[in-house]
């Protein structure tokens, strides 16, 4: 995708800002927001859900994009996170990102408390990653 405009980035990143408030952390304390751009234009937000059965909690990342996914979506073109110290997504969500946005997908890492932002492509988060183009049938 060509670089994000000012306009969306900002939309991007106050969505995030707007679900991190949003977000049930009652053991972690780690409350995140996330914001997926879709290819129809929308920007769907997503807030994580922990539960107290650890394994059952939802990553704010994977929320956002299973709303954009079950609006009909299949492809995520750029995506916002925001955490307290510009946290990373984990591994799974990643993954995720990976099966719904290009290598060359912007993801924007913004720490709530200072403003610092950082901008990597999913290809720098996931180096040598797998996709769906290696299950292709031939």
């Amino acid at each position: 995708m060509d670089a994000l405009t000012g306009e969306i980035r900002k939309l991007l990143i106050e969505t995030a800002q707007h679900y991190m408030k949003n977000s049930y952390s009652p053991y972690s304390h780690y409350p995140v927001g996330a914001a997926a751009l879709a290819e129809d234009g929308l920007v769907y937000g997503g807030t994580n859900i922990e539960n107290s059965a650890y394994p059952s909690g939802l990553c704010a990342e994977r929320v956002a994009i299973n709303k954009a996914i079950s609006e009909g979506n299949r492809k995520i073109l750029a995506l916002a996170v925001v955490t307290r110290n510009g946290g990373s997504p984990c591994g799974a969500c990643r993954q995720v990102i990976r099966e719904f946005a290009s290598l060359e997908a912007p993801i924007i890492l913004v720490n709530s408390e200072d403003g610092a932002e950082e901008e990597f492509t999913l290809g720098d988060l996931l180096p040598r990653s797998f996709g769906p183009e290696d299950l292709s049938r031939e």
